[in-house]
């Protein structure tokens, strides 16, 4: 772990124009600098770079942050990596915290692992290109597949000889271990401890890592090599490096392109990706054959919301489409399905076929998820009337995963037309569905809980009956309300330290009816990220002065007053992330030489890193107005009357908007027949009746009263 002071040096080093300008050019325009964003397809000029403010910002995509952040993005490195690149460019030694012995002997044998696997990518290539049999058996396999010699060398693709120890001996000669070759799998072991070579008479495949190193190896057999062998492809096996589903072959390759197309072509093999980046699409992966797991597709979502799956149009690769819908509509996804004419593979389509008129097949073919399977489906079920009621079970499973709300009841009412059912009927077996999912979530999420208070209680773990446990998990009858009467999931557990105030501030609201999703759609979620903006541009500042009972003054900080003021009001913010935000503050804004701006910017957590720097990057005055001089008041000469403003907007909007939600589920059927629901749901809005009234009261003709 880099510590505190070494990134502050990186920091204070790195100097935004220097540092775009090696990616992008630039021309000055007044005192910032304007080029073409790297992020998109930009026509006209919109990236921004602040020399003063050591910032940049594309006001078409919206992409940029300060140096790190233009550094992450731009080379899809994590954190610690960005500032190991800015430290390397600027010449800053990376001081990183002492490891344990145990740490540093596993970090060794992680880097041991992963210089083998580069020794045997370049005795691979080696092998190909000048050897007698990679020339003659590798290199024309490849060449017959029509790849040409740049894009052989831009995947490092290699070849293997037949000579199944060929390898090991060259390995061992240049004095690599051999517990090293079997802990990669490029080798192993036979009966008698010789050492064999795994991919002996193949055409080698290397897999990269996002970062671009070679985590392990593809192999397939070549008709002259078979002599026995009926497995076409051999992978490496899971390693201390090497986790298959964690891993996208061509992943490395196509990152940038991902990005700037904002789209993701995913297919099933490694020519596949070879054959399209030929032909001029570079943003595809790969899950190479296997079935498509939750990390791949989180990877997948780092770069982009948008996915294409292109499969053979056989029905396998029909069926293949199928599996991984659900997995990545749970992800919130935006997926199309595009299947290629019978008989061909993205490979084979590729090599028949240019960027352009690639592109064009996909935008004139792909389809949404729903289209497609109802499409499918209802071919299968026909007339039967069993089957039809099947395929919309299946519909409105995978549509009930989906996490946004607008995006399912958009969904809904497409899947109503194709199906010619009433809207209604969707509705409803979505919230069955998702209130079915929620329970089981939040049971999940309170054994978990039980689990860790005993194991650091050191109790013995109980054992499968539900009665050994000591919690109770919430029935729908108690949970809050969603629209038709839906149960929203519990909100994502937020680990943060305990906070130093009572009352935690880091604790998600518990007395709202609110949803906890699709919360960026409401006023409150606005003026909550206002607040937020103060905490991070001011926090440390002294926003007033609190007299105690024996007449002395205490400073108090816009951190401290934001956390006390949420705290009386039994509020917090809404956004996990934010609340993790608020607790830091208050447990730092007494340590020496804190600014809160500077410690959220230099945060070790990219996500909060780089909200941050948005959250600063866009200095306008929240109400600007002149004085009778003329002088502009900026909003740090008034936090003392624009904290406490934002903070009763927060509340006045957070109860508002409570109200309405209330007055939608006292209308849904199901409420008004469950009586003690219904009452709870009524004495809820009689009592946020009266808050608002009183709140609109003490706002006075900011607030105009409804009826």
């Amino acid at each position: 772990m880099i510590d505190q002071a070494t990134i502050d040096r990186i920091l204070d080093a790195a100097q935004i124009y220097d540092v775009v300008s090696d990616f992008v050019t630039l021309r000055k325009r007044g005192v910032n600098y304007v080029g073409l964003c790297p992020f998109h397809d930009d026509k006209t000029p919109s990236f921004y770079v602040s020399p003063a403010k050591g910032l940049c910002k594309c006001f078409a995509c919206g992409k940029g942050g300060n140096a790190v952040h233009f550094i992450m993005e731009h080379e899809q490195l994590s954190y610690p990596e960005a500032l190991k690149y800015l430290a390397k460019k600027y010449g800053i030694e990376v001081k990183e915290k002492e490891l344990t012995n145990e740490q540093k002997q596993a970090q060794s044998e992680r880097e041991s692992l992963f210089i083998v696997n580069q020794f045997a990518r370049d005795y691979f290539q080696n092998i190909l290109r000048h050897h007698t049999e990679g020339r003659s058996v590798g290199m024309v396999y490849l060449r017959s597949r029509g790849f040409r010699d740049d894009i052989i060398e831009k995947f490092q693709l290699g070849y293997c000889t037949e000579s199944r120890d060929a390898m090991a001996q060259e390995a061992q000669k240049k004095g690599y271990k051999a517990e090293y070759l079997l802990k990669t799998g490029l080798c192993y072991e036979t009966d008698d401890h010789r050492l064999r070579d795994r991919f002996w008479g193949r055409v080698i495949f290397p897999v990269h890592t996002l970062s671009g190193k070679v985590v392990a190896f593809g192999g397939r057999v070549l008709a002259s090599a078979t002599k026995g062998v009926k497995v076409k492809y051999v992978n490496s096996p899971e390693s201390d490096i090497y986790h298959k589903s964690n891993e996208l072959y061509g992943i490395y390759f196509a990152k940038q392109a991902i990005v700037k197309q904002d789209r993701c072509f995913l297919v099933e093999g490694y020519t596949d990706v070879i054959s399209m980046h030929q032909s001029g699409v570079e943003n595809v992966v790969a899950s190479s054959g296997t079935a498509l797991t939750t990390g791949q597709i989180r990877m997948i979502h780092r770069f982009t919301n948008n996915m294409t799956i292109l499969y053979d149009g056989d029905e396998a690769g029909i069926h293949a489409s199928l599996r991984g819908i659900d997995m990545l509509l749970e992800e919130g996804m935006n997926i199309k399905v595009c299947l290629l004419p019978d008989g061909d593979d993205p490979d084979s389509f590729a090599r028949k076929h240019n960027s352009t008129e690639f592109q064009e097949f996909i935008h004139q073919h792909e389809t949404d998820f729903i289209r497609f399977k109802a499409n499918l489906l209802l071919e299968d079920a026909g007339r039967d009337p069993i089957k039809r009621a099947e395929l919309i079970g299946s519909l409105v499973q995978s549509i009930s995963v989906i996490p946004e709300a607008i995006v399912r009841d958009v969904y809904i009412k497409e899947c109503a037309q194709l199906l010619h059912v009433e809207d209604r009927l969707l509705v409803s077996e979505v919230a069955k569905r998702r209130e079915k999912q929620a329970e089981a979530r939040a049971e999940q999420a309170e054994r978990e809980r039980q689990r860790a208070r005993r194991l650091a209680e050191g109790t013995p773990m109980p054992g499968t009956d539900p009665t050994e446990t000591d919690a109770t998990v919430l029935s729908s009858s108690t949970q809050p309300v969603s629209e038709g009467g839906e149960v929203p999931p519990p909100p994502p557990p937020v680990d943060t330290p305990e906070s130093p105030y009572p009352g935690d501030v880091s604790a998600p609201p518990s007395t709202s009816f609110l949803p906890m999703e699709a919360k960026e759609e409401n006023e409150f979620y606005r003026y909550e990220r206002q607040i937020l903006q103060m905490l991070v541009r001011y926090g440390e500042k002294v926003m007033c002065n609190v007299t105690d009972d024996n007449g002395h003054d205490t400073p108090l900080t816009v951190t401290e007053y934001i956390a006390s003021d949420l705290r009386n009001d039994e509020l917090t913010f809404h956004n996990p992330l934010h609340r993790r935000m608020l607790v830091e503050a208050v447990e730092h804004i007494h340590q020496e030489g804190f600014v809160a701006e500077r410690y959220f910017v230099a945060h070790p957590d990219p996500t909060i890193s780089r909200l941050s720097a948005e959250l600063i990057s866009n200095r306008y005055q929240l109400s600007k107005y002149h004085s009778k001089n003329q002088k502009i008041v900026t909003d740090e000469e008034r936090l003392v009357e624009l904290v406490p403003m934002l903070l009763v907007d927060f509340k006045y909007a957070i109860v508002s908007a409570e109200l309405k939600h209330l007055m939608r589920a006292l209308q849904d059927p199901a409420v008004v027949n469950d009586e003690t629901r219904c009452n709870d749901i009524m004495k809820r809005y009689s009592d946020l009746r009266k808050v608002q009234n009183a709140m609109a009261r003490e706002l006075g003709d900011r607030i105009v009263l409804t009826s």
